[in-house]
């Protein structure tokens, strides 16, 4: 059937602010899709209140409404477009599929004659309800768990008594498994009980037997108009049953599944799909295998694009949500083509000859005291994803991705040799359970004995220990003697030259020197092609690995590489992605090959066809430098990318690649917080009295010529990583020792803390000679809180004349001395009018996407062109639509972490932002805010 004509505008809702379980892998849908709805013809109007996204800039959709996700707002939007027909939910998470059932339950939609498209609300509706979803399995023969659903806690107590421990809770209609939890007593039951009840938005809870061990799978699915169907991948998790598959290391396509197992789980998703009501669209069904007689059991069906759809998407090269966006307006899949190939059919099941490892990213080292223990429910801020030939490549490649201070899966001196430790850790998940399974294996802990508490597949556990007796090997040779077949084994499995170089005790640049220039052991470039090559590619996108034939193919058109920012994680978020997404395409516009590095694969940046070529890889030294090698480009660009870019920035000036923008020796000069002030004090510009330090001794020196209260700063750190406020000796030399524990040899900045100061920042775009400031923004909350963390208005809502002006001459005199070429965010503390300046960032920073999309202008690209030397500041005609004021509004995920005071100091705990438009200060939200502004300021 061809696409449905009358569908003339669609109205898509996004997913808000990133929160823990729901995070950016839906502005990817969301931007996908509408870009595929464009394409068709069809008139795209957009609502979500995230600034920091690409989904909510002018270059996805017709019409884009930054407005809270709520029905007051879609009536405004349906009001303002009548011609609007249709609306498609499934592209903005649990968020989206929430207001559309809420919209429904109104009468929203059939009043303003909208239809919902893509899904229908019975198919929501089973998917969701917990009770439902059993019964329907039940009625078409797919095994589910002994269970029932429970309204009470009396009922709920009943239940129980009736199954019997251990049990699982699960609560109905929320997000990343909140309200979820296993319990094997009593005491434990009765208070998840009532967390469940209390989550749930419909205060209901499905509690079943406990299949705590068992294997878990996904399968990946789509499904059009009249029931064709096609698998597009399945993803095998690592760890089982017990553990959120989104906190859980995934696999695909699954490693350990016998063919008859997965014909049968095959049949069970389709099956399922079929019997849930009319849908159209990409579908993620979750399984349960035991690992003793290979029973399945079906755990859910999520009707929408999901999390693991992105990861699926990236995976395959399969653009599930763009296909999934042309099936909801009618298409079926064989009248689609392959966007990947271009000449096959989209009915084309994805086949791929190359491994994929998801890892999860946590942050519990900003949530002090959380329960560390991995759940039902979600708790990894974000995750990266590594491709290789082998699993052991993409699950080193994985880890390299991190960014944790580790060179990889082990070989890096950090093992935990503390045997009690390690059998905690196996029994009990965290985020560091997959390095300590490593460790178990290296300290002699028997194979045995790690199966049975951990309970991962004998298979992985066995690829990891054959990982041990290769650093056995390696550590036979030195340098000058290790043989040709050990070091090309080592590489295609993964390790990284500073693992080599740990376990021969020589340096990182001996083993690339001794490989790629002595053995021609280099990298070679794959295509991610859904097709397993068997079709030749159409879009540029690779991963690297060794062997013989290299698939990326060099042109000789000038090239800029973008360095992306790396797994979402408290401090660093989407807010980056946007930045490196709109350098892309301003690099383009300059006539460049654009070039993107990137390993996250929840992202816009990774899309198959942002860049001219994406390389699906760590942001990790090594393979940069060798991709670089490869492209020989005339630059990188590094201050879009947040702390990941820049943090290799030092490497790159080293090996003399040009930095394009702002140069080396500025961004180093801003980090070094000594280096600054010394900048500062020579071009007259204010800043609260310091001094740097390296250890207690002189810390306690230091502080009795400066005062109490100080702010203890470490340098080269991203969110206010290690910040603290501290009142006393006592205090002071606590916190330092806990800083240099982390961050051994850091120097440290200690400042007097401006007690009742007012807090501000400007961003800034500066060619070297000219500075345009594109806004000011003035915190809420007072100084000591982080920036990231406060509310903030945007013009200034109460600073006089006189302190604008200083806030305005400081800027421009701090981006002219730094010779910065591109952007710039400087932060300020305000003081009896008094302006002192506290830091400045010379790159893009978290507030930059918020003033492009208040003031509608596109100042990332205006910045890039300035990077890359085509403009000057003077040459763009700047007129931002400066109307009222707009508010940032920090958004927390502390509902996760529910031992965690919700307290506020100097380091980011916010995982994610909303902006707020109001006309003049009277207004009420503008007065809550205001009025709650010390709330939550702690140390």
């Amino acid at each position: 059937m061809p696409k449905d004509s009358s569908i003339k505008h669609v109205l898509i809702i996004g997913s808000g602010p990133i929160v823990i379980g729901q995070a950016c892998e839906f502005d990817y849908s969301g931007s996908q899709a509408a870009r595929s709805l464009r394409e068709e013809g069809i008139t795209v109007t957009l609502i979500n209140s995230n600034p920091a996204t690409i989904m909510t800039d002018p270059v996805t959709a017709d019409n884009v409404y930054l407005l809270p996700l709520e029905k007051k707002s879609i009536r405004k939007i349906l009001t303002d477009h009548p011609d609007i027909d249709a609306v498609l939910p499934t592209m903005g998470g649990q968020t989206a599929l929430n207001l559309a059932i809420d919209c429904e339950n109104a009468g929203i939609w059939k009043h303003h004659n909208v239809r919902m498209i893509g899904v229908d609300i019975d198919a929501i509706d089973t998917a969701e309800n917990r009770e439902k979803f059993k019964e329907l399995m039940e009625k078409i023969g797919v095994g589910v768990c002994k269970g029932a659903t429970a309204t009470s806690f009396l009922q709920g107590k009943e239940i129980a008594q009736e199954i019997g421990f251990p049990l699982i809770i699960r609560a109905s209609y929320t997000l990343g498994g909140a309200g979820g939890a296993f319990v094997e007593t009593k005491e434990e039951f009765e208070k998840a009980l009532s967390a469940g009840l209390q989550a749930s938005p419909v205060h209901e809870v499905l509690i079943e037997q406990s299949i705590l061990g068992w294997k878990e799978y996904e399968l990946e699915v789509m499904r059009d108009n009249i029931g064709n169907m096609i698998v597009i991948c399945s993803i095998e998790n690592f760890d089982p049953m017990g553990v959120h598959t989104g906190d859980s290391i995934t696999v695909a396509p699954a490693m350990t599944l016998p063919d008859t197992v997965y014909q049968r789980m095959r049949n069970y998703a389709i099956t399922m799909m079929n019997s849930i009501g009319n849908f159209a669209g990409g579908c993620n069904v979750q399984f349960a295998v035991s690992p003793d007689n290979q029973e399945i059991i079906g755990i859910e069906i999520n009707p929408r694009v999901s999390r693991s759809s992105a990861l699926a998407s990236k995976a395959t090269g399969y653009p599930i949500a763009k296909v999934a966006a042309k099936l909801a307006i009618g298409y079926n899949l064989d009248e689609l083509s392959n966007s990947i190939t271009g000449t096959t059919s989209a009915f084309f099941e994805p086949s791929i000859d190359y491994v994929i490892v998801k890892i999860p990213r946590w942050n519990f080292d900003k949530f002090k005291g959380s329960d560390r223990r991995l759940g039902l429910s979600m708790k990894a801020v974000g995750e990266v994803m590594g491709i290789g030939r082998n699993f052991q490549e993409a699950l080193q490649k994985a880890c390299q991705s991190l960014e944790i201070k580790r060179n990889g899966l082990g070989a890096d001196g950090k093992e935990l040799r503390d045997q009690e430790k390690i059998l905690y850790s196996l029994a009990n998940p965290s985020w560091n359970r997959l390095f300590h399974v490593y460790d178990a294996f290296k300290l002699g802990i028997s194979f045995r004995t790690i199966q049975d508490l951990t309970k991962i597949d004998k298979w992985f556990l066995k690829q990891i220990e054959e990982l041990i007796h290769l650093e056995a090997e390696i550590e036979k040779y030195t340098i000058e003697n290790i043989p040709h077949e050990v070091m090309d084994l080592a590489k295609k499995k993964g390790y990284a030259d500073r693992q080599i170089a740990h376990l021969l005790g020589c340096l990182e640049s001996e083993v690339f020197n001794k490989r790629y220039m002595e053995m021609g052991i280099k990298r070679v470039y794959k295509l991610v092609d859904t097709c397993a090559a068997e079709f030749e590619a159409q879009t540029p996108y690779y991963y690297s690995s060794f062997g013989e034939e290299n698939e990326s193919i060099r042109t000789d058109k000038k090239k800029v590489v973008v360095l992306g920012s790396g797994p979402n994680r408290v401090g660093q978020g989407i807010e980056f992605d946007y930045s490196c997404v709109h350098g892309v395409l301003a690099a383009k516009e300059c006539g460049y090959e654009t070039i993107m590095i990137n390993c996250n694969p929840e992202t816009v940046s990774t899309d198959f066809d942002v860049a001219d070529k994406l390389y699906f890889e760590p942001v990790f030294w090594e393979h940069i430098y060798e991709i670089i090698l490869h492209e020989k480009p005339e630059g990188v660009i590094v201050q879009l990318g947040g702390q990941t870019a820049l943090k290799l920035a030092e490497k790159l000036d080293k090996y003399g690649i040009k930095i394009i923008g702002t140069s080396f020796e500025a961004l180093d000069l801003a980090e070094d917080r000594g280096l600054f002030s010394t900048l500062l004090k020579e071009n007259n510009v204010p800043y609260p009295e310091f001094g740097t330090i390296h250890n207690t001794d002189e810390a306690l020196e230091l502080c009795k010529k400066i005062g109490f209260p100080l702010l203890v700063r470490p340098s080269y750190v991203l969110g206010g990583q290690g910040m603290k406020i501290v009142i006393n000796e006592k205090e002071l030399e606590e916190h330092v020792v806990n800083v240099l524990k982390d961050i051994p040899n850091n120097e440290i900045l200690l400042d007097h803390f401006l007690e009742g100061a007012i807090e501000a920042e400007a961003d800034a775009i500066c060619d070297g000679e000219n500075v345009y400031i594109i806004g000011i923004m003035q915190h809420i909350e007072p100084a000591g809180i982080h920036s990231g963390d406060s509310y903030a208005v945007l013009p200034p809502y109460n600073l006089g004349d006189l302190v604008i002006r200083q806030i305005e001459t400081y800027t421009e005199r701090i981006a002219l001395a730094l010779k910065t070429k591109g952007l710039i965010n400087i932060q300020f503390a305000i003081k009896n009018d008094k302006v002192y300046v506290i830091e400045a960032n010379p790159r893009a920073s978290r507030t930059v996407p918020f003033i492009c999309k208040a003031y509608q202008e596109p100042y990332v690209n205006y910045a890039t062109k300035v990077m890359l030397g085509e403009k000057k500041v003077t040459d763009f005609e700047f007129n931002p639509v400066k109307k009222g004021y707009a508010i940032k509004e920090p958004v927390f995920s502390f509902h996760k972490f529910p031992n965690v005071n919700k307290e506020l100091g100097p380091e980011m705990k916010s995982t994610g932002e909303a902006i707020y438009f109001i006309d003049d200060l009277m207004d009420d939200y503008f007065l809550k805010i205001y009025s709650e502004r010390n709330l939550y300021l702690s140390r």
